[in-house]
């Protein structure tokens, strides 16, 4: 696709949100903090559907994330194809990430696809800010889910980690690693146990 031809889509999308946008919802999500420039609280299940009609296409998801909208950000995680995503691109995608929603739509539809999830979300799980805490505890949450076992150094580094941010201020977070070690204590019997272990120490019983 040209240049030209992808602003002509986006051109197109922009006027669909127009027609199914939904202003009590996006009033709702500015009172909850989801600070986007411009927001037509369009439900993610429409753009499911509008992303399987376009089906994945890398020029698009970069043209569509460069649009400070909601809606074309979330659109630009459905449409990226994860196997041709850069981490480079990544780092930059979470680099202008400031929301919890965006942070887990990264995350499920995109980031827990790349052959590059469990060096990133690992990276990310040790940063200070909200937003890439969650997305990496979301990336190793569905990859837990997915029968992916971490080696003895990504189980020693995830219950370390996991154990300071259940105690973060943050309820996004803590619902985040609470859901990764749940779905790590899923993967059988004796990481159960670790589990358990490892949060017994700060009070918290699995």
């Amino acid at each position: 696709m040209t240049t030209e031809e992808v602003q002509q889509q986006i051109k197109e999308l922009k006027r669909s949100f127009r027609l199914v946008m939904n202003g009590p919802a996006s009033q709702s999500m500015r009172e909850k903090g989801l600070d986007y420039r411009l927001n037509w609280g369009v439900p993610v299940i429409q753009l499911k559907q509008m992303a399987k009609e376009l089906g994945k296409d890398y020029d698009l998801a970069i043209a569509l994330w460069k649009e400070d909208i909601r809606e074309c950000k979330i659109l630009a995680t459905l449409v990226m194809p994860a196997e041709k995503m850069p981490q480079e691109v990544a780092e930059i995608w979470m680099e202008q990430t400031h929301t919890q929603e965006m942070a887990e739509m990264q995350a499920l539809n995109v980031y827990q696809h790349v052959s590059y999830a469990p060096m990133i979300a690992y990276q990310w799980i040790a940063r200070p800010e909200d937003v890439y805490q969650i997305c990496g505890y979301d990336i190793l949450g569905r990859l837990f889910m997915n029968g992916q076992e971490p080696n003895e150094r990504g189980i020693n580094e995830f219950l370390d980690q996991a154990a300071t941010a259940l105690q973060a201020p943050s309820l996004g977070v803590r619902h985040a690693v609470l859901n990764a070690v749940l779905r790590f204590a899923d993967l059988g019997v004796v990481y159960e146990r670790m589990a358990h272990n490892a949060l017994k120490k700060i009070g918290i019983d699995i």
